[in-house]
């Protein structure tokens, strides 16, 4: 293994200034050169260097010639300067869902509310959770956290549980009229069937 040049340097330097002061006694001598013998850590400096120097060599051998997306620009990044474009990506990649200050997380919950209402099956279910969900927002309107204002309406759970019902009713009664077509068809298919026989 090569010496490290900046040992080089470090013994001339301190050869050229013993010769300098005069002759330094043999057993300080021999403690420099055991302590500049001794392995030492090496620090970030050192780590940046071997892994540009391994990322150039990697670079020379042609290993990064044929990566997807080589030479084309970054997708996503638009015309303005968004210093977390990389951190936007990757909870979009990832679908990553809880993070952000609780005033936009209200918001987006806020606008998907009736989805995840009707994800819900039981009314107990849904008074639980908007309940729960106008204590969040009353909460975080308390808080003086920073961030964007809390402007999330709360929502009256009478009312809320009562569209839902609504909704369900009307998701119900359109399964059994398509159920119920599908069965006449059915029903006409076996018909021209026997007829044709």
């Amino acid at each position: 293994m090569p010496e490290d040049p900046r040992l080089k340097a470090t013994r001339y330097r301190l050869e050229r200034d013993a010769r300098a002061a005069g002759e330094e006694p043999e057993e300080e001598r021999a403690t420099d050169a055991a302590a500049s013998a001794a392995p030492r850590t090496p620090n970030a400096l050192d780590r940046a260097a071997y892994v540009e120097t391994a990322i150039q060599q990697a670079i020379r051998r042609g290993e990064f010639d044929d990566l997807p997306g080589y030479g084309k620009p970054l997708e996503g990044l638009g015309d303005h300067h968004d210093p977390d474009w990389w951190i936007r990506r990757k909870i979009q990649s990832e679908k990553l869902t809880g993070l952000g200050p609780p005033a936009l997380m209200l918001r987006v919950e806020h606008a998907e509310m009736e989805e995840r209402l009707d994800a819900l099956t039981r009314e107990g279910d849904v008074r639980e959770y908007l309940e729960d969900f106008n204590r969040r927002v009353i909460e975080a309107r308390r808080q003086l956290l920073g961030g964007p204002p809390v402007v999330t309406p709360t929502r009256d759970v009478d009312e809320e549980v009562a569209a839902w019902r609504e909704r369900r009713e009307a998701r119900a009664a359109a399964s059994a009229e398509a159920e119920q077509a599908e069965e006449d068809a059915r029903r006409r298919q076996r018909w021209w069937r026997r007829d044709a026989t």
